[in-house]
């Protein structure tokens, strides 16, 4: 089967792989419908390997290797496993990406995202960028009628935003700064204005993301390139800094612009990764009593099925969408598009042109 195999620093190869086989009593094989690309890529296929296991055997996985990307993708299942219950052939899906063990202290706590045997589909096992994929059944969530394929690609993003959101600790009437509204910023944008939260400051270099963060929800728009952003909010603000702030830039400066920006007993989200470690003024933070939180990926089965509900009811998908691609496109028109600012929005992989 075609696939976008990973193999290295800058060497993403789209080439023919053996088909991922017959699926395990647990498992669903699927094929794949559609897939979206992130940040996460960009970094891994610049900057990486960072998540791939190409030369030592993943600890959870046991993958070792060159890597199916795409830990973000739709598919329609072709074959169930003897013990699966719930799905049937011709069932769309969207795998939630990480799986867990369930047996973890973390796991039966119900946080399945910081499981101890945790590993992602995409980035520590074949993903979904080619034309088939085998998942464990327990991560997928069944795709309603109305979403289409495009959308229910955005399913596992929206998620990890609706995750992020709930992090945040942010509550009805509370102001909210969101440094970054391009990648994972605009679904936390939208995660937070689908359950009327606000009012929220956008803040970013580029008027076409700034645009369609007012789509969004935003409720105040700042570029960051005309105008200091910690003043922006401080004018918007009178005087004393949003109640929220959330990082989603990965920006060197973002922690403490997010710091800077944030009043008295505020709280920050760090969401942005960011490359290497910071300074931060903890006397200030200190002072000021302000919580900083971080956050990563999400909670399959509380998160997924509302990203899901959402996507279908709104026109989020539409207004974030830049262009679906194929598969050949991939690095071209898609990782490197992310990387050069050319993506005006998400960018949807269709592995079977």
């Amino acid at each position: 089967m075609k696939a976008a195999v990973y193999h290295g620093n800058r060497d993403i190869r789209i080439e023919a792989m053996p088909e991922p086989g017959k699926p395990g009593p647990d498992e669903i094989l699927l094929e794949v419908l559609r897939g979206a690309i992130c940040g996460t890529d960009v970094t891994e296929y610049l900057h990486g390997p960072h998540f791939a296991p190409i030369t030592r055997p993943h600890p959870a996985s046991g993958h070792v290797g060159p890597l199916i990307l795409g830990h973000e993708f739709v598919g329609r299942v072709v074959e169930v496993g003897a013990a699966v219950e719930g799905f049937k052939v011709g069932q769309r899906v969207v795998p939630g990406a990480g799986a867990w063990c369930g047996r973890c202290k973390w796991c039966l706590a119900g946080r399945v995202n910081l499981c101890v045997n945790y590993f992602v589909f995409g980035l520590s096992a074949h993903g979904g960028l080619a034309e088939r994929a085998k998942v464990p059944a327990y991560m997928a969530q069944l795709v309603p009628e109305a979403c289409t394929d495009e959308t229910a690609a955005m399913g596992q993003p929206l998620a990890v935003a609706l995750h992020a959101v709930e992090r945040s600790q942010a509550q009805p009437g509370q102001t909210i700064g969101l440094l970054g509204v391009g990648g994972i910023g605009s679904f936390i944008l939208a995660a937070a204005h689908a359950q009327k939260l606000g009012p929220i400051v956008a803040i970013d270099v580029d008027d076409e993301r700034l645009a369609k963060a007012a789509q969004l929800g935003a409720t105040h728009l700042v570029n960051a390139r005309s105008e200091d952003p910690v003043q922006a909010v401080r004018r918007l603000t009178e005087g004393l800094g949003v109640e929220v702030f959330i990082e989603a830039s990965g920006a060197p400066s973002g922690p403490s612009t997010a710091l800077a920006a944030t009043q008295k007993g505020g709280h920050i989200l760090i969401v942005g990764m960011q490359a290497e470690p910071r300074a931060l003024d903890l006397h200030d933070m200190t002072y000021r009593e302000i919580t900083m939180t971080t956050t990563v990926a999400h909670v399959c089965q509380a998160d997924l099925p509302k990203s899901l509900e959402i996507l279908t009811n709104t026109d989020l998908a539409q207004t974030v969408l830049d262009k679906v691609i194929p598969l050949e496109g991939l690095v071209e028109d898609g990782i490197m598009a992310l990387a050069e600012g050319r993506a005006k929005g998400k960018i949807v992989v269709n592995p079977q042109q």
